[in-house]
């Protein structure tokens, strides 16, 4: 007990304090120190009262050692009363209005993998293990404050193990939500053996002898190593939703996976071992490595260095590589690896290598739950794996690429949402619903912006439906009211129509300019901004069809400095869709219409479409995606795309050093004219790779002089660079290098996506601005 003498002093800590392990961290603290008082969850973040002799080590402590997972923004301290108590105590938490919030999903931890492993463990291969160090947090969470009863484990009942564990202070179970065991836990189930050839034992027949389910376990884990084995697919629930697994080095399994999913040629993202094997396969320099081994877990770009199937990644330099995030994941590599006891085989380079895929059949929402996954995935998986632990917030795999020098998201989901990304300043509650393609939401409270997981192209009812999903769940995880909402300019997208539904007050954000809003929001600028939004389609002020643009953005206002020469844009949507309509469009541009029938002979309405490019009033284009597309076209490399990008992916594979033509552009009053580039690309025995270098190089140095004359212009020395173009390593890089020996900063993203994801935290930014 504290002497008569003592100090009692109150704190608060807000942050990521929730489901991290701070009331354990902070009653072994107390412990440490001789503390009496208590801890305690509730709306705001954790409230704590300590009191005696050694209270300002404690506070030292918390600043300087918080658990891995915990982030703290702000520790207010105040002296009290003393009140004498007896010891120290966690007490229950209290509801209220909400101003936590709760952390991304966390990989499993090296103590819980020593469990995993551990014959002696009662974890011992139990694919659920976690600690408050590590395992799901968002994806399992209803609401705050962060509580077993408020997550998707309330239905599982501790068993008397788990809930000593559970109690005990000293324990790095202590207060851990999730914490479960084979007894009392979730449990893995079989939901659709498609071939009883790959069948080769019955776990239910072991289920009757093994109430707890190990053995159940185990036999579904050799089932799906035993599946893979045999060139088939399984579907498997994870952390945020099921994954098709395929094996990743059977040109046959991958080609089937692709057959049976519908996804003629988009890159598959490969799950490899360990660090040891990622590195055996791509090319990883120091922030690549430290990318690839973050809490965040992505999946992450690199150069190819070891080939798998060529189905993987077909016709790209570049391949996404990733970690095994789950306790899961972690079985299965090691039962491939055929159980090995010794300690260090998670360190050793395996061969064993999973294609690992978002299970959501034709550009549907990832599939969550179990029913679903059995009615839509038996035609695709050979084997469908689930779980009985629900997941209530869908999170697909974030993905992210190392460009000059840092990290860069393309897509923010797992192990990244729903963390905050910091604002200069306070401003009204906001809700921001994205555009149309790679759609996130964002919603602002205080001085931060929520950027919520992937959610996908609102094409279709289901990605509709889960775009309402997430607004909901964000607003309630958030305790948030909005008081405005901000949408595209665009009239007649979905994310559009539903502002239009919530009878707030509307502030319309040209898509573009959100571009480069949200570049200025993560960086934390209010003034001013130049910015140049390189992008595939965004709705201009115009009606047009914009995509390569000098932006100033304003205290909740933008202008338009500049843009690309237009092009013609033959055939509207579908030029995006078929490359050699742009190509079309850029023989036009040079008077070389009748050149069409020898550049794209198979192409029937060639001469039709040229007739179109070359009409007075057909719509043009500022887009620096469609320039990709018609260069790629123009070199034979690319006519039709199979997904988004395609021909701009393989335009930068074919790249090995950029190369400029000092006449290959002109700039005249703020427009950006590539016509003489695209003549250069036509030159008689030019292959495609010297194309592509000539075309990266020239537009590299293009952009930095088009760039560099408006900044002079103005007297600005930092410009904001976004859109989706910027997600081309070769472009970002050497631009970012360029205007630096011009005397220009360029701001990257680096919080939230340079593609359409970002949207959403940039069209918060404008809002909060226009109505501070």
């Amino acid at each position: 007990m504290p002497s008569s003498e003592a100090t009692r002093l109150r704190l608060r800590v807000t942050g990521a304090v929730q489901g991290v392990g701070f009331r354990p961290f902070v009653h072994s603290l107390a412990d440490r120190f001789a503390l009496a008082g208590f801890v305690r969850n509730d709306a705001q973040g954790v409230l704590m009262e300590v009191e005696g002799a050694r209270v300002q080590d404690f506070v030292a402590a918390l600043r300087r050692e918080p658990p891995p997972l915990a982030r703290i923004d702000s520790l207010e301290c105040e002296t009290i009363a003393p009140k004498q108590d007896a010891r120290f105590s966690i007490e229950p938490s209290r509801d209220g209005k909400t101003l936590t919030r709760i952390t991304p999903d966390a990989p499993v931890c090296d103590d819980c993998l020593r469990d995993l492993f551990d014959p002696n463990s009662r974890f011992h291969l139990y694919p659920f293990v976690n600690c408050t160090h590590c395992g799901p947090r968002y994806t399992l969470t209803r609401r705050l404050p962060y509580d077993r009863a408020q997550t998707s484990m309330a239905p599982f009942a501790m068993c008397a193990d788990c809930a000593r564990d559970y109690a005990d202070p000293t324990n790095r179970r202590f207060h851990a939500q999730p914490i479960a065991c084979p007894k009392c836990g979730p449990r893995l189930r079989k939901l659709w053996p498609k071939d009883a050839r790959l069948k080769p034992r019955d776990p239910d027949a072991a289920m009757d002898r093994d109430p707890s389910g190990a053995h159940r376990n185990a036999a579904i884990i050799d089932e799906i190593i035993t599946t893979l084995g045999n060139g088939g697919i399984v579907a498997l629930k994870g952390v945020g939703g099921f994954h098709l697994l395929g094996d990743a080095r059977n040109e046959a399994a991958v080609a089937e996976l692709r057959r049976r999913k519908g996804r003629d040629a988009k890159p598959f993202a490969v799950m490899l071992a360990n660090a040891a094997s990622a590195m055996r396969a791509g090319v990883f320099d120091e922030q690549a490595l430290r990318l690839l081994q973050s809490i965040a877990r992505p999946i992450v770009l690199v150069e190819k260095r070891e080939d798998f199937a060529p189905s993987v990644a077909p016709g790209l330099s570049r391949i996404g590589l990733m970690l095994p995030y789950a306790p899961l994941h972690h079985l299965l590599f090691h039962a491939a690896a055929g159980a090995p006891a010794r300690a260090n085989w998670r360190e050793t380079p395996q061969d064993f290598a999973l294609v690992a895929t978002s299970a959501n059949p034709s550009g549907e929402p990832l599939i969550v739950d179990d029913e679903e996954a059995r009615e839509k995935l038996a035609a695709i998986a050979d084997l469908i794996v689930g779980h009985d632990r629900a997941i209530v917030a869908r999170a697909d795999d974030s993905v992210a690429s190392v460009i000059a020098g840092a990290p860069a998201y393309l897509r923010r989901a797992r192990g990244l949402a729903p963390e905050p990304i910091a604002l200069a300043s306070d401003g009204p509650n906001t809700l921001a619903l994205g555009a149309h393609l790679k759609t996130t939401i964002a919603v602002t409270r205080g001085r931060e912006a929520f950027v919520s997981t992937h959610i996908g192209s609102l094409d279709d009812r289901a990605t509709i439906d889960f775009h309402r999903e997430t607004i909901a769940h964000m607003l309630d995880i958030l305790d948030v009211t909005p008081e405005l909402v901000a949408c595209d300019l665009h009239p007649d997208l979905a994310s559009t129509r539903y502002a239009e539904e919530t009878g707030l007050p509307i502030v319309r954000v040209q898509h573009h300019a959100a571009h480069i809003a949200a570049i200025a929001a993560e960086h934390g600028i209010e003034g001013a901004i130049l910015g140049a939004a390189l992008d595939g389609y965004g709705c201009g002020d115009d009606g047009g069809a914009w995509g390569g643009e000098l932006m100033l953005v304003d205290a909740g206002h933008w202008r338009r400095l500049g843009h690309l020469a237009p092009l013609a844009l033959p055939g509207g949507d579908r030029a995006a869709r078929e490359p050699w309509r742009m190509g079309v469009a850029a023989l036009a541009a040079l008077d070389r219409c009748g050149d069409v029938f020898d550049r794209f002979p198979g192409m029937e309405l060639a001469g039709k479409v040229a007739m179109l490019a070359s009409a007075p009033n057909v719509a043009k284009t500022t887009s620096l995606g469609r320039m990709f597309d018609a260069a790629a076209a123009l070199l034979g490399l690319r006519l039709v795309q199979q997904y988004e990008g395609q021909a701009a992916m393989e335009l930068e594979a074919l790249c090995a050093r950029p190369r400029t033509r000092a006449d290959g552009y002109r700039i005249d009053e703020g427009v950006l004219d590539l016509t003489k580039l695209f003549a250069a690309l036509l030159t008689p025995g030019l292959s495609a790779a010297r194309g592509a270098e000539l075309f990266h190089g020239t537009l590299i140095e293009a952009l930095a002089q088009w760039i560099f004359e408006a900044a002079r212009a103005r007297g600005d020395t930092r410009v904001a660079l976004g859109g989706g173009c910027m997600m081309n390593k070769i472009l970002a890089e050497g631009l970012v290098s360029r205007l630096r020996d011009l005397g220009i900063e360029a701001l990257l993203a680096r919080a939230a996506p340079t593609n359409d994801g970002g949207l959403s935290l940039g069209q918060a930014y404008i809002a909060r601005q226009r109505k501070a």
